[in-house]
């Protein structure tokens, strides 16, 4: 039964001939219709109503025999409501109209004479798509605000495991290791880390590879005036910076052996002592350190110290690479794909089925940095609305071969579990329908696997 107490959903028609629009008024009985004659009372309604479904007439005044005004207007809606279903009607130049109005952003395109119910099929189809994609934005924008630690965008068990475990050190005054491939996001867990941890100083991060070698003592101990040719003045490290707060300390395997033994006393005694200074100066500063070398086997070869590793590794956190996490690929390429079409004012794209398959069935050696440079070139890129794999550089099948059979069926079942889960949003038995079994088999593997929808 319908619900009588809902409210009709809002059609815009914009058509200058008076008894068309009385027709389609007629036709409509379904929808709450709104309607307006020329470009000035339609952005108004638009504006005013916020209608999900707009019917457009490209021959409108002052330009009736044309489709100057039309494209115009066409241009105009998508700007302010680029997920406004527009559908095009024109009788000059069907096909050229046709092919540029769909090349803008318009949904669908229909050739005058109407036929009603033609035109009924494709109003009632564009609303049932607004809808569903109004339900895939909200269910996205509540994954995307969950309760993940530093802004991390994730559904996988192993990355939730990482956050869960960030935050429950996150309180207690203890050095902090992460361990991970670059682009696995490991600054933001840091940040994320000091966020959950309720200290008030502020959070300094610096790139130990990043800064030469003979620099990089003066950048974290800070310098005294007149210590070395430059030193004009006093500046403080970034130790000092992070005073009450958290120093993140990414690469730390590239701090040379010299300053491994300075940092090893900072750690100790919680003092430092600034280049060409005398004065102890204490300082409470926790520090969160990342690699992505085998710490352990710098250890082995004596090129990191064994005392400061065990200083640094109070506790240890090993991030999964982006392929480890089954689904985030896809879940993090719709949030950047929003992100950066929103932020190049491109709104309303999507990613195409191939896009789909081609992120899930790459590895993706460069992890979340390499899926957000691909998806931010494809944002500009991509000719139409919709993201494909080419504009992604991606060919679907390139993935990694498989090795060890049992560890290949588990990790192929977490995998079609996960992106099913993904591709229906969460819900159960579209997930079971979409994998081809039942809903009590998808239960049993999700608790198998520890997955949740």
């Amino acid at each position: 039964m319908t619900d009588k107490t809902a409210p009709l959903p809002k059609l815009l028609v914009i058509e200058d001939d008076p008894g068309l629009q009385r027709q389609l008024r007629w036709a409509y009985d379904g929808y709450h219709i709104l309607t307006a004659g020329d470009r000035e009372s339609a952005i108004a309604a638009l504006r005013a109503e916020e209608p999900a479904v707009v019917t457009l007439d490209l021959g409108l005044p002052p330009d009736p025999d044309g489709t100057s005004e039309g494209f115009a207007l066409l241009e105009t809606i998508l700007a302010l409501k680029p997920d406004t279903k527009v559908i095009v009607a024109s009788g000059h130049g069907a096909r050229e109209s046709m092919l540029r109005a769909i090349a803008m952003g318009a949904w669908d395109f229909y050739q005058k004479p109407i036929d009603i119910d033609a035109l009924g099929l494709i109003v009632a189809r564009a609303f049932h798509v607004h809808a569903l994609e109004t339900e895939n934005q909200r269910l996205a924008a509540h994954t995307a605000s969950g309760p993940a630690l530093g802004g991390i965008i994730t559904g996988a068990p192993e990355m939730l495991k990482v956050t869960r475990t960030i935050e429950r050190v996150a309180p207690a005054d203890v050095s902090v290791i992460l361990l991970g491939a670059s682009g696995t996001g490991k600054e933001l867990l840091a940040r994320g880390l000091h966020e959950a941890s309720g200290r008030k100083g502020a959070f300094v991060a610096i790139n130990c590879a990043a800064i030469p070698e003979t620099l990089l003592e003066s950048e974290l101990f800070g310098h005294e005036k007149g210590a070395f040719t430059g030193a004009v003045k006093t500046t403080e490290g970034k130790i000092e910076q992070a005073q009450g707060g958290t120093l993140f300390l990414d690469e730390i395997g590239d701090v040379p052996l010299p300053l491994q033994v300075k940092l090893l006393r900072f750690l100790q005694e919680r003092v430092i002592e600034r280049i060409g200074g005398r004065r102890p100066i204490a300082v409470d500063t926790r520090v969160v350190c990342a690699t992505h070398q085998d710490i352990d086997a710098m250890v082995a070869a004596a090129t990191f110290r064994e005392d400061l590793y065990y200083r640094l590794a109070e506790i240890v956190v090993r991030i999964p690479a982006l392929a480890e996490r089954p689904g985030d690929a896809g879940l993090l390429a719709r949030h950047l794909l929003h992100k950066h079409a929103t932020a190049m004012k491109l709104g309303g794209k999507t990613l195409a089925a191939d896009a789909l398959d081609a992120i899930d069935a790459w590895h993706w050696p460069g992890n979340v940095r390499e899926l957000e440079n691909r998806v931010k070139r494809a944002v500009i890129m991509a000719d139409g609305k919709q993201v494909t794999a080419a504009d992604l550089d991606l060919a679907p099948g390139d993935g990694p071969e498989p090795i060890n059979l049992k560890a290949v069926r588990e990790a192929a079942d977490r995998r079609a579990i996960s992106h099913a889960l993904q591709r229906a949003e969460g819900n159960i038995s579209g997930t079971a329908r979409l994998l081809g079994i039942s809903r009590p088999t998808l239960y049993d593997l999700m608790r198998a696997y520890d997955l949740q929808p």
